[in-house]
Protein backbone atom coordinates (compact mmCIF):
# COMPACT_ATOMS: atom_id res chain seq x y z
CA UNK A 1 0.00 0.00 0.00
CA UNK A 2 0.76 3.76 -0.96
CA UNK A 3 1.95 5.54 2.71
CA UNK A 4 2.34 9.35 -0.15
CA UNK A 5 0.38 8.66 -3.28
CA UNK A 6 -2.88 7.90 -3.73
CA UNK A 7 -5.35 7.84 -6.95
CA UNK A 8 -8.69 9.20 -6.51
CA UNK A 9 -11.52 7.90 -8.64
CA UNK A 10 -13.92 10.87 -9.83
CA UNK A 11 -17.63 10.26 -9.46
CA UNK A 12 -20.77 11.60 -11.23
CA UNK A 13 -19.90 13.87 -14.40
CA UNK A 14 -16.26 12.97 -13.52
CA UNK A 15 -16.90 9.53 -13.98
CA UNK A 16 -13.26 8.73 -15.65
CA UNK A 17 -11.20 11.15 -14.33
CA UNK A 18 -8.20 10.71 -11.76
CA UNK A 19 -6.37 12.14 -9.29
CA UNK A 20 -2.80 11.16 -8.46
CA UNK A 21 -2.69 12.60 -5.24
CA UNK A 22 1.03 13.32 -3.98
CA UNK A 23 0.48 13.96 0.02
CA UNK A 24 3.76 14.14 2.31
CA UNK A 25 3.27 17.35 4.22
CA UNK A 26 4.34 19.99 4.99
CA UNK A 27 6.00 20.23 1.54
CA UNK A 28 5.65 17.32 -0.80
CA UNK A 29 9.20 16.48 -0.67
CA UNK A 30 10.73 14.13 -2.97
CA UNK A 31 12.00 11.00 -1.53
CA UNK A 32 12.62 7.59 -3.29
CA UNK A 33 9.58 6.25 -1.84
CA UNK A 34 7.53 9.24 -3.05
CA UNK A 35 9.14 8.64 -6.68
CA UNK A 36 8.71 5.18 -6.45
CA UNK A 37 5.15 5.54 -5.74
CA UNK A 38 4.43 8.19 -8.12
CA UNK A 39 5.96 5.66 -10.81
CA UNK A 40 3.33 2.92 -9.77
CA UNK A 41 0.54 4.89 -9.48
CA UNK A 42 1.25 6.37 -12.95
CA UNK A 43 1.55 3.15 -14.40
CA UNK A 44 -2.03 2.38 -12.36
CA UNK A 45 -3.66 4.73 -14.30
CA UNK A 46 -2.17 4.32 -17.48
CA UNK A 47 -3.47 0.69 -17.83
CA UNK A 48 -6.64 1.01 -16.33
CA UNK A 49 -9.81 1.29 -18.92
CA UNK A 50 -11.81 2.86 -16.38
CA UNK A 51 -10.01 6.06 -16.62
CA UNK A 52 -10.15 8.30 -19.44
CA UNK A 53 -8.24 12.00 -18.02
CA UNK A 54 -5.81 12.29 -14.87
CA UNK A 55 -5.06 14.92 -12.40
CA UNK A 56 -1.44 15.67 -10.97
CA UNK A 57 -2.44 17.33 -7.36
CA UNK A 58 -0.75 17.77 -4.63
CA UNK A 59 -3.23 19.48 -2.49
CA UNK A 60 -4.61 22.77 -2.05
CA UNK A 61 -1.47 24.16 0.16
CA UNK A 62 1.21 23.03 -1.96
CA UNK A 63 2.38 20.77 -5.27
CA UNK A 64 5.94 20.12 -4.39
CA UNK A 65 9.15 21.77 -2.50
CA UNK A 66 11.47 19.05 -4.70
CA UNK A 67 13.42 17.03 -3.45
CA UNK A 68 13.64 16.17 -0.10
CA UNK A 69 17.68 17.77 0.57
CA UNK A 70 18.08 16.19 3.86
CA UNK A 71 17.83 12.76 2.72
CA UNK A 72 19.80 13.69 -0.53
CA UNK A 73 22.48 14.64 1.51
CA UNK A 74 22.71 11.65 2.83
CA UNK A 75 23.37 9.42 0.16
CA UNK A 76 26.85 8.00 -0.96
CA UNK A 77 27.30 8.73 -4.91
CA UNK A 78 26.19 4.98 -5.90
CA UNK A 79 22.88 5.53 -3.86
CA UNK A 80 22.92 9.07 -5.61
CA UNK A 81 22.91 7.68 -8.60
CA UNK A 82 20.61 5.04 -8.18
CA UNK A 83 17.91 8.29 -6.51
CA UNK A 84 18.74 10.14 -10.20
CA UNK A 85 17.53 6.38 -12.03
CA UNK A 86 14.59 6.46 -9.82
CA UNK A 87 13.19 9.95 -9.84
CA UNK A 88 13.84 10.03 -13.57
CA UNK A 89 11.54 6.59 -14.19
CA UNK A 90 8.63 8.31 -11.92
CA UNK A 91 8.62 11.39 -14.01
CA UNK A 92 8.70 8.86 -17.28
CA UNK A 93 6.09 7.20 -15.92
CA UNK A 94 3.78 10.68 -15.35
CA UNK A 95 4.44 11.37 -19.00
CA UNK A 96 3.75 8.43 -20.41
CA UNK A 97 0.32 7.87 -19.57
CA UNK A 98 -1.11 7.67 -22.38
CA UNK A 99 -4.35 9.87 -21.69
CA UNK A 100 -4.62 13.51 -21.37
CA UNK A 101 -2.85 14.62 -17.79
CA UNK A 102 -3.17 17.93 -16.08
CA UNK A 103 -1.11 19.21 -13.33
CA UNK A 104 -3.22 21.43 -10.51
CA UNK A 105 -0.79 23.69 -9.38
CA UNK A 106 -0.74 25.37 -5.76
CA UNK A 107 1.32 27.34 -3.50
CA UNK A 108 4.86 26.55 -4.84
CA UNK A 109 6.59 24.14 -7.51
CA UNK A 110 9.97 24.26 -7.13
CA UNK A 111 12.89 21.71 -8.34
CA UNK A 112 11.85 18.24 -8.88
CA UNK A 113 8.51 19.64 -8.13
CA UNK A 114 8.06 21.89 -11.52
CA UNK A 115 9.95 18.45 -13.32
CA UNK A 116 7.07 16.62 -12.10
CA UNK A 117 4.44 19.03 -13.59
CA UNK A 118 6.71 20.08 -16.92
CA UNK A 119 5.51 16.22 -17.28
CA UNK A 120 1.76 16.80 -17.12
CA UNK A 121 0.18 18.02 -21.17
CA UNK A 122 -1.27 20.69 -19.28
CA UNK A 123 -0.38 22.88 -16.28
CA UNK A 124 -3.81 25.16 -14.35
CA UNK A 125 -1.67 27.38 -11.53
CA UNK A 126 -2.92 29.08 -8.43
CA UNK A 127 -2.00 33.05 -9.32
CA UNK A 128 0.01 32.84 -6.12
CA UNK A 129 2.23 30.38 -7.01
CA UNK A 130 5.82 30.58 -6.81
CA UNK A 131 8.01 28.63 -9.18
CA UNK A 132 11.81 27.84 -9.60
CA UNK A 133 14.36 25.41 -11.05
CA UNK A 134 16.01 25.59 -7.73
CA UNK A 135 18.28 22.96 -7.82
CA UNK A 136 21.87 24.89 -8.19
CA UNK A 137 20.74 26.55 -4.97
CA UNK A 138 22.07 23.23 -3.50
CA UNK A 139 25.02 22.80 -5.61
CA UNK A 140 23.09 20.16 -8.06
CA UNK A 141 20.96 20.88 -11.30
CA UNK A 142 17.81 19.60 -12.60
CA UNK A 143 16.93 16.17 -12.69
CA UNK A 144 14.54 13.49 -13.87
CA UNK A 145 14.72 14.97 -17.53
CA UNK A 146 14.24 18.69 -15.55
CA UNK A 147 16.59 20.26 -17.62
CA UNK A 148 15.49 18.95 -21.29
CA UNK A 149 11.47 19.77 -20.40
CA UNK A 150 12.68 23.31 -19.19
CA UNK A 151 14.28 24.06 -22.91
CA UNK A 152 11.62 22.47 -24.35
CA UNK A 153 8.75 24.46 -22.90
CA UNK A 154 11.26 27.97 -22.61
CA UNK A 155 13.94 27.95 -24.84
CA UNK A 156 17.04 27.01 -24.43
CA UNK A 157 18.02 30.56 -23.51
CA UNK A 158 15.57 30.91 -20.81
CA UNK A 159 16.19 27.68 -19.51
CA UNK A 160 19.70 28.09 -18.93
CA UNK A 161 18.80 31.76 -17.11
CA UNK A 162 16.23 29.92 -14.89
CA UNK A 163 18.52 26.69 -14.02
CA UNK A 164 21.69 29.18 -13.58
CA UNK A 165 19.91 31.75 -11.15
CA UNK A 166 17.51 29.14 -9.35
CA UNK A 167 15.54 32.05 -8.74
CA UNK A 168 11.78 32.11 -7.50
CA UNK A 169 9.14 33.29 -10.16
CA UNK A 170 5.77 34.45 -9.89
CA UNK A 171 2.34 32.51 -11.97
CA UNK A 172 2.37 35.63 -13.93
CA UNK A 173 6.20 34.91 -15.32
CA UNK A 174 5.42 31.31 -15.47
CA UNK A 175 2.39 31.76 -17.92
CA UNK A 176 4.29 34.43 -20.22
CA UNK A 177 7.04 32.10 -20.08
CA UNK A 178 4.77 29.18 -21.41
CA UNK A 179 5.47 27.27 -18.33
CA UNK A 180 1.79 27.47 -17.24
CA UNK A 181 -1.61 27.34 -19.51
CA UNK A 182 -4.11 28.67 -16.97
CA UNK A 183 -3.51 30.67 -14.05
CA UNK A 184 -6.58 31.03 -11.92
CA UNK A 185 -7.27 32.26 -8.08
CA UNK A 186 -5.90 29.71 -6.15
CA UNK A 187 -9.28 27.65 -4.53
CA UNK A 188 -10.20 27.44 -8.07
CA UNK A 189 -7.01 25.58 -9.16
CA UNK A 190 -8.52 21.99 -9.13
CA UNK A 191 -11.60 22.64 -10.35
CA UNK A 192 -10.29 24.24 -12.92
CA UNK A 193 -8.27 21.14 -13.59
CA UNK A 194 -11.26 19.15 -13.66
CA UNK A 195 -12.79 21.26 -16.04
CA UNK A 196 -10.08 21.37 -18.54
CA UNK A 197 -9.89 17.17 -18.51
CA UNK A 198 -13.71 16.32 -18.07
CA UNK A 199 -13.70 17.38 -22.10
CA UNK A 200 -12.17 14.32 -23.04
CA UNK A 201 -13.58 11.55 -21.19
CA UNK A 202 -15.70 10.46 -23.94
CA UNK A 203 -12.83 10.95 -26.32
CA UNK A 204 -11.48 7.86 -28.76
CA UNK A 205 -8.94 6.63 -26.06
CA UNK A 206 -6.67 5.11 -28.92
CA UNK A 207 -7.04 8.50 -31.26
CA UNK A 208 -5.80 10.46 -27.72
CA UNK A 209 -3.28 7.93 -27.04
CA UNK A 210 -1.87 8.00 -30.66
CA UNK A 211 -1.99 11.98 -30.58
CA UNK A 212 -0.23 12.47 -27.63
CA UNK A 213 2.52 10.17 -28.41
CA UNK A 214 2.97 12.06 -31.88
CA UNK A 215 3.24 15.19 -30.87
CA UNK A 216 5.43 14.03 -27.85
CA UNK A 217 8.08 12.25 -30.67
CA UNK A 218 8.35 15.60 -32.26
CA UNK A 219 10.95 16.89 -29.48
CA UNK A 220 12.42 13.27 -28.97
CA UNK A 221 12.77 11.72 -32.12
CA UNK A 222 14.93 12.49 -35.19
CA UNK A 223 12.43 14.35 -38.48
CA UNK A 224 12.53 10.97 -40.45
CA UNK A 225 11.05 9.02 -37.46
CA UNK A 226 8.86 11.29 -36.34
CA UNK A 227 7.27 11.27 -39.91
CA UNK A 228 7.19 7.66 -39.85
CA UNK A 229 6.03 7.40 -36.64
CA UNK A 230 3.00 9.31 -36.88
CA UNK A 231 1.93 7.74 -40.57
CA UNK A 232 2.28 4.47 -38.45
CA UNK A 233 0.05 6.53 -36.10
CA UNK A 234 -2.19 7.44 -38.33
CA UNK A 235 -2.49 4.37 -40.35
CA UNK A 236 -3.13 2.11 -36.36
CA UNK A 237 -5.69 4.65 -35.65
CA UNK A 238 -7.54 4.82 -39.25
CA UNK A 239 -7.45 1.31 -39.17
CA UNK A 240 -9.12 0.79 -35.00
CA UNK A 241 -11.58 3.53 -36.53
CA UNK A 242 -12.50 1.81 -39.11
CA UNK A 243 -14.60 -1.19 -36.41
CA UNK A 244 -16.08 1.42 -34.63
CA UNK A 245 -19.48 3.29 -35.55
CA UNK A 246 -18.94 6.28 -38.05
CA UNK A 247 -18.20 9.08 -35.88
CA UNK A 248 -20.52 12.43 -36.13
CA UNK A 249 -20.13 14.90 -39.13
CA UNK A 250 -17.49 18.06 -37.92
CA UNK A 251 -19.91 20.84 -38.66
CA UNK A 252 -18.46 24.42 -39.27
CA UNK A 253 -18.58 27.16 -37.14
Amino acid sequence: MSEFVSVVAGEGPAAGLATLVVSRPPTNAMTRQVYREIAAAATDVAGRDDVAAVILFGGHEIFSAGDDMPELRTLTAPEADTAARVRRAAIDAVAAIPKPTVAAITGYALGAGLTLALAADWRVSGDNVKFGATEILAGLIPGGGGMERLARAVGASRAKELVFSGRFFDAREASEQGLIDQMVAPDDVYDAAVAWAVRFLDAPAHALAAAKAGIDAVCELPFAERVAAERRRYVEVFAAGAQDPAPPAVRLP
